[in-house]
């Protein structure tokens, strides 16, 4: 059996690590996982609820249109029905996009470090991927800019961004749409867009109505707290979810899953209540890392990334010996922003890792 030669060196992605897992390699009875960006106040209690009345309906296969959900999420979003596609997760959205999009001869623009599906998904396609350094964190868009080509057909945009949790303000977006040529269908990745609390963040549905080459995506993964059940959603011009749906797979969001984030997404005063925790929990972060003298950057979302003056691997490493997955990369780590116990327990673990390295 031969495989896609451009498949064969591909990561492989790495998730956090299981909390089960961990307790058990490390003979542990107490882990708390913030690696992973995870909501850690659950989900609505509505959507237990929802769930439960609709354990009778698993022989039935689900809405493969999620009619009852897009009617609710239009009315929520002030969009059209018919601008509204929906995956299994919006990492299903990613795929269904370089599907559609992308194949050999064609290019992608994305900046780095960013959410690594892109990047991995346009390799499958075999697309040339044009990686464009982050300065101190953020997208360079005057830099992506000058990478598009007449063979670019997708530029990815994670607004904040993941893994630094940076945002692009309103302005600057708008400058860099004016500028994109109308060949290339610009993603905005707003996974964590109900964190954000500055004024500045782009009104990106409101964009879609001048620009029609840019599609949003966002999740009920994050804030709403039902990563489990995977749901996420893209909103764009209709001609562009036409595409995406004719290369998405029918009944592609479970039944549980559609009602759930119906649940979720009324219950819109635990969203607000799980946004004002996090904020209260950055600041929780924010002020111990500033007494260790640690670099990180401010985040909009609920993670934050800190960048210690020590190798990221060691430091998870004995992060994990002392009950705390977080998430490393090759200049820094990531780490979510838990409940306020969660937090302290990381940071006294994060500030006796880095005791040693400053005796």
């Amino acid at each position: 059996m031969i495989p896609k030669t451009r498949i064969v060196s591909l990561p492989i992605y790495e998730p956090g690590k299981p909390i089960e897992d961990v307790k058990r390699e490390l003979g542990l009875t107490e882990v708390i996982k913030l690696a992973s960006n995870e909501n850690p106040f659950g989900s609505s209690p509505k959507v237990k609820e929802a769930i439960v009345a609709e354990l009778d309906q698993l022989p039935i296969y689900p809405d493969g249109a999620c009619l009852e959900l897009r009617s609710a999420l239009a009315s929520f979003l002030k969009v059209g029905e018919g601008e509204l596609v929906f995956g299994n997760g919006s990492d299903e959205i990613v795929m269904l996009i370089v599907r559609a999009y992308l194949e050999a001869g064609t290019n992608t623009v994305m900046a780095t470090p960013t959410f690594s599906v892109y990047k991995t998904n346009a390799t499958i396609e075999g697309a040339e991927v044009i990686e464009v350094p982050c300065v101190n964190g953020a997208h360079d868009l005057d830099a992506m800019l000058a990478r598009i080509n007449d063979q670019t057909r997708v530029v990815w945009v994670c607004n904040p961004n993941n893994p630094t949790g940076l945002m692009i303000e309103e302005k600057e977006l708008i400058r860099f749409l004016d500028q994109v040529p109308d060949h290339a269908l610009v993603v905005l990745d707003e996974a964590y867009v109900e964190y954000v609390k500055s004024e500045a963040f782009p009104k990106s549905l409101d964009l879609l109505k001048k620009y029609k080459n840019v599609i949003v995506l966002r999740t009920f993964s994050k804030i709403y707290g039902i990563a489990a059940l995977r749901v996420g959603y893209g909103v764009a011009a209709e001609d562009i979810i036409d595409k995406l749906n004719r290369v998405r797979e029918p009944f592609n969001v479970n039944h549980l899953a559609q009602k759930a984030a119906l649940a979720a997404l009324a219950d819109q005063e635990f969203v607000l209540q799980c946004k004002e925790a996090n904020a209260e929990g950055l600041a929780q972060v924010y002020t111990e890392l500033d007494a260790l003298g640690v670099p990180y950057y401010r985040s909009e979302t609920n993670f934050v990334y800190i960048m210690p003056e020590r190798d990221s691997k060691e430091i998870f490493q004995e992060m994990l010996k002392q009950g705390v997955i977080i998430r490393a990369f090759p200049q820094a780590i990531r780490v979510t922003i838990g409940n306020k116990e969660q937090n302290e327990k990381m940071l006294a673990a994060l500030k006796s890792v880095l005791a040693p390295a400053r005796m």
